[in-house]
């Protein structure tokens, strides 16, 4: 490159009707030189419509996946869009959901062998202490979100068949001679520890005796003759297949099922010694940072402690926690006499240590039924 410049001295230094056309010649080799060297050495050229890219990449539609216990998918059929139009309207983004829903437990489990939740939604809090334990969520997720991280809360309630044949108003009626339980099987479903919870402090709350509560709590259970996998099972084995004198299950899962036409030709009995059964909801950290999704889930999660959300829980039979909606549905949810909670009973990891771990209260009192039956 220099040869061509010394040329172009040269002639600058004698005047010529040549030299402009000399130097014409000159600068289209230079800018020639510097394209092809540009070109050899790989420098990016700045893009027009990079800034163009990064915003359509921004707004690209977002997945999420939400795993939830089983009676809750006909709160978030009418919640989910609510959110999706939010967040459209906000963020300009799509939000596409797939929701699953089974027994907390199960459900707990599926996570933790690698289901890759972005949000869980379980029964009960010792499942999602399950989750956190796999060093999939990080500890400290009851401080996350308001009221200790419990999105939903619940009663247990008893279902008879119409005109309430075997007279049962009572926990304590359960353990009549002659009278068949629908309930579902503690080792896979949050709502039948719930149920074991609801039927000992029935005892244990008004003054009764741990042995007493063992005595009554057997003889339930000795009239339970198949456990569901599920609150959404036990409902249909109890009001689809017409099996079993009684069930117990979530009130919002009877409240559903009657909406459904289910339990119409039902009667419902809601103990006034109950437990308050509180469901709890995380962000599932590692896989929300894997998945880029944090942003949204827990925008989500906040979405589900709004008025709006609260409200589609309550019509579906939540009980709401907040105070406008409590007045609001005062009379589809009346309140209990005493209402007592799993702190109570010493809080969830005394309540699976004594009850539910393998060889606990309820896997004894299954050796000693099965013992009788063979």
């Amino acid at each position: 490159m220099l040869n061509p410049l010394f040329q172009l001295f040269q002639v600058l230094k004698r005047p010529s009707k040549g030299a402009f056309t000399m130097l014409l010649a000159v600068s289209l080799s230079f800018c020639l030189l510097t394209s092809a060297y540009k070109k050899d050495t790989g420098l990016p050229e700045p893009s027009l419509n990079s800034q163009t890219q990064l915003v359509s990449q921004k707004n690209k539609p977002v997945e999420l996946n939400i795993v939830s216990f089983a009676v809750t998918r006909a709160a978030y059929a009418n919640i989910i869009p609510l959110f999706q139009q939010k967040w459209q309207q906000e963020q300009n983004q799509e939000v596409r959901f797939r929701l699953s829903n089974a027994g907390s437990s199960t459900q707990a489990r599926a996570v933790v062998n690698g289901l890759p939740a972005d949000v869980v939604h379980l029964a009960l809090a010792l499942d999602i202490n399950r989750i956190q334990k796999a060093g999939l969520i990080q500890p400290g997720w009851e401080q996350e979100t308001p009221n200790h991280s419990i999105v939903t809360s619940t009663i247990g309630v008893i279902v008879t068949r119409a005109g309430n044949p075997k007279n049962i108003h009572t926990w304590a009626d359960l353990a009549n001679p002659g009278v068949s339980v629908v309930t579902a099987d503690p080792k896979t479903s949050g709502i039948a520890r719930w149920n074991f919870l609801a039927f000992w402090g029935s005892v244990t709350q008004t003054g009764g005796t741990e042995a007493q509560a063992l005595d009554f709590v057997t003889r339930v259970y000795e009239n339970v003759n198949v456990l569901a996998k599920d609150a959404r099972d036990a409902t249909d084995i109890f009001l689809r297949r017409k099996q079993g004198d009684v069930l117990i299950n979530y009130e919002n899962e009877l409240i559903l099922a009657s909406q459904e036409g289910l339990a119409k030709d039902n009667f419902s009995v809601i103990p006034q010694i109950n437990i308050s059964i509180d469901n709890p909801i995380a962000v599932v950290d590692k896989y929300v940072d894997r998945r880029g999704t944090r942003q949204v889930a827990e925008a989500f999660v906040k979405f589900l402690y709004s008025p709006e959300a609260q409200r589609e829980f309550a019509k579906v039979g939540f009980r709401p926690f907040n105070p406008t909606l409590v007045q609001e549905f005062s009379c589809k949810y009346p309140p209990i006499n005493k209402l007592f909670t799993v702190q109570t009973l010493g809080g969830w990891s005394a309540v699976q240590e004594k009850f539910f771990k393998d060889g606990g209260v309820f896997d004894q009192i299954q050796a000693y039924i099965h013992s009788r039956t063979d």
